[in-house]
């Protein structure tokens, strides 16, 4: 009997009495593996390094961690034998050696080099039961890293123990698991984790380009594959998220984002070719150093826009352009490498880098999570050495004052519809290689998926994309721009640098103003009419508010002019200049034209106050208690009708005010067909109600047809 102490120095014999002698095996000359039984607790294994550093067990056993061996307790000398082990003389900590470490769910195994000899699996005494046995050869492999041994020992166990009978063998049989099941629950896992992942990667260890199924491959030939499978087969009761963390850690990737220069290599240059064994010039030298800094961080993947796609293949291309945004966004960590930033850089080189004027970089940057900058010479920007720059004050700072996106957005930004002219804006001032990649880059910041029609113009993609983002969000701020209009329709604008110039910024009302105009109102307007005109444009999903040029007359100017000035009237607005390129049809009332011109009032929802119920939702559970009482008089149901009839006339006044501030407007021209036409000015139009009270008798409510 051999009594272990725990790091208190109390006897754990006492508590938990060992019933087996202990039996010592010489796993190698540094190593030695034993195993004992306790009441309740069953058969542990435990590995000693002779060393006297580390002690591990096969088990999840909490009181084995605090166990030391008692000072004094071997010679100075150490004796090994087939069978047992003379005892150190130096004190050990015990400390469990589990695959996974349960609170951060990384792999782990006590991978010492060690020198197996195979002779040591058959000298294990025969006294023990078969299970016993095999743990213990389970434990020494497991050492050696040989996992593919005790996975082909843990089937045969399963075997045996299947056609076994009694309890604590049907007790026992429970504590393994099927294989197959095992490589189920792992592929589960892996097609989970690839949904997101790009079509190719970068292995960064072999230096070759993967596609999925090869990327597979080389996680199932990999040691984090076999350590896996063996963690799952030893513990059947195994979380399923920690294999899939598990799976999660092998496949984390990291993203490029960068300036193409002059040679980059494509898919052919790399493809069934040894990236690291490519003459270093021009753009491979920028691969290679990108595939080495991701290795040595840990990474076992890259992906970079240059080589990583297909783009001779049209399918691959679209699913591709439409997915990088989500591919950086789920990205491990993105690199942005500043090519022009010579190394130790002074604040504000980031800010003049080239990479802050391509379209693509904007949202590469907005979809990572975690990003890091490199200069020329691949050292980290200012010396700045967070894990994410994102976390940097200074960059963070920086960054913002380049690009003019907000430092929240910069850090957090969420895709989506909202706020659709500040990003067009953001922009608006960068430079695509190719033409209609300004508005392909823009697909992911809006959380939008459109076709991929290289060749198509960007005046073409541009309005695709603002025709979408129109159409979904009801967001007319994009109608808000300066400039050409497009071929693709006179409402957009025929280039993104139309947004460069802020919105146009309206008179803002405060409530107190409202309030007043709303009573100076309620003895001017009728009740039914007011009413009316609030529940007419409730049910109108995209109407325009018109109102009939009744005169237009060029005002004199230079000869030799490109732009013309116009003198416009409108029923029920002031009179106004306009500035524009094309020659208009000048006419009056009293010269009048066939040719119908609007001012037009593009209609915005926000107009009618409504809730935001997706920004503004209230749990129920949060709402109190009301009882309602069961004889309400008819008194009292008058009183709310009445109070219900007053509020819906306050909204409808309110509205009306709304209306009567100064608004931007478009000048609409009817084409042969019926259609209208937008005429693009160079300044915003903006327009003024005469009168107020009588507005609901001057606007007309109707769906143009633009071309």
């Amino acid at each position: 009997m051999w009594n272990v102490n725990d790091s208190r120095k109390r006897d754990i014999s006492d508590s938990y009495p060992i019933v087996d002698t202990l039996q010592w095996f010489p796993l190698d000359r540094r190593t030695v593996i034993t195993t004992f039984r306790r009441p309740l607790f069953g058969t542990s294994c435990i590995t000693f390094p002779i060393d006297g550093k580390r002690i591990s067990t096969s088990t999840q056993d909490k009181n084995i961690s605090g166990w030391v061996v008692p000072k004094g307790a071997l010679p100075e000398k150490l004796v090994l034998t087939s069978k047992t082990l003379a005892i150190n003389a130096k004190p050990i900590t015990v400390e469990p050696s589990p695959i996974l470490d349960f609170p951060s769910g990384t792999i782990f195994t006590n991978r010492s080099k060690v020198e197996f000899d195979d002779t040591l699996l058959n000298d294990i005494d025969p006294k023990y039961p078969f299970h016993v046995g095999s743990q213990l050869k389970h434990t020494m492999l497991q050492g050696a890293q040989r996992y593919s041994e005790p996975l082909e020992a843990s089937k045969m166990i399963l075997a045996i123990l299947t056609s076994a009978h009694g309890v604590e063998i049907r007790k026992l049989r429970e504590k393994y698991i099927n294989s197959s099941k095992v490589e189920a629950a792992i592929r589960k896992s892996i097609d989970i984790q690839l949904c997101t992942t790009p079509l190719r990667l970068l292995n960064t260890t072999t230096g070759r380009l993967c596609d999925r199924g090869a990327q597979i491959s080389a996680f199932r030939s990999s040691a984090e594959y076999s350590e896996l499978l063996f963690s799952i087969v030893a513990h059947p009761d195994l979380p399923l998220e920690r294999i899939a963390d598990a799976v999660a850690t092998y496949f984390r990737y990291i993203m490029l984002s960068h300036r193409w220069g002059e040679n980059e290599p494509l898919l052919h240059d790399i493809q069934d070719k040894v990236v690291y064994e490519l003459k270093k010039v021009g753009g491979l030298m920028k691969l290679q150093s990108f595939c080495e800094l991701a290795h040595h961080a840990g990474y076992h993947w890259a992906w970079v826009d240059t080589c990583c796609i297909d783009q001779s293949n049209n399918v691959e291309l679209q699913k591709s352009l439409n997915s990088t945004f989500a591919w950086y966004q789920h990205s491990a960590l993105t690199i942005v490498y500043l090519a022009d930033v010579p190394p130790s850089a002074k604040p504000g080189a980031l800010a003049r880098s080239e990479w802050n004027t391509r379209g693509w970089t904007v949202p590469e940057f907005l979809a990572s999570q975690a990003i890091r900058f490199y200069q020329q010479d691949w050292t980290l920007y200012l010396d700045d050495h967070p894990k994410n720059h994102k976390e940097s004050v200074e960059i963070m700072g920086e960054l913002e004052d380049a690009t003019g996106i907000d430092a929240r957005a910069l850090v957090a930004f969420q895709p989506g519809m909202r706020d659709a002219r500040e990003k067009l804006q953001w922009a608006s001032m960068r430079v695509t290689t190719v033409p209609e990649d300004i508005a392909y880059s823009l697909f992911g910041i809006f959380g939008i998926q459109l076709p991929i029609l290289y060749g198509e113009n960007a005046q073409n993609a541009l309005g695709r994309l603002l025709q979408e983002i129109v159409a979904r969000s009801g967001d007319i701020t994009a109608l808000d721009w300066i400039g050409q209009p497009s071929e693709f329709n006179s409402c957009l604008p025929a280039d993104i640098t139309s947004y460069a110039a802020p919105p146009c910024v309206l008179p803002y009302l405060s409530e107190d103003e409202i309030q007043i105009a709303v009573s100076s109102l309620r003895d001017t307007v009728v009740v039914d009419q007011a009413l009316k005109l609030y529940t007419l444009l409730e049910i109108l999903h995209l109407p325009c508010i018109s109102f009939h040029v009744t005169e237009v007359r060029r005002k004199p100017g230079p000869a030799q002019e490109t732009s013309f000035t116009f003198a416009v009237k409108a029923d029920g607005l002031d009179d106004m200049l306009i500035t524009t390129e094309e020659k208009l049809i000048q006419f009056s009332r009293f010269r009048p034209t066939r040719q119908t011109f609007l001012l037009v009032l593009p209609w915005d929802r926000r107009l009618l106050e409504l809730p935001d119920f997706a920004d503004d939702a209230e749990s129920l559970g949060d709402w109190p208690q009301t009882e309602s009482p069961l004889d309400e008089s008819v008194g009292d149901l008058s009183r709310e009708e009445e109070l219900a009839d007053s509020e819906s006339y306050s909204q409808a006044l309110r509205l009306i005010v709304r209306l009567g501030q100064p608004f931007s407007a478009f000048l609409m021209a009817q084409q042969r067909g019926g259609e209208y036409k937008r005429i693009a000015s160079d300044h915003d139009i903006i327009a003024q109600v005469k009168d107020v009270a009588s507005i609901h008798s001057m606007m007309d409510i109707r769906t143009l047809e633009i071309l």
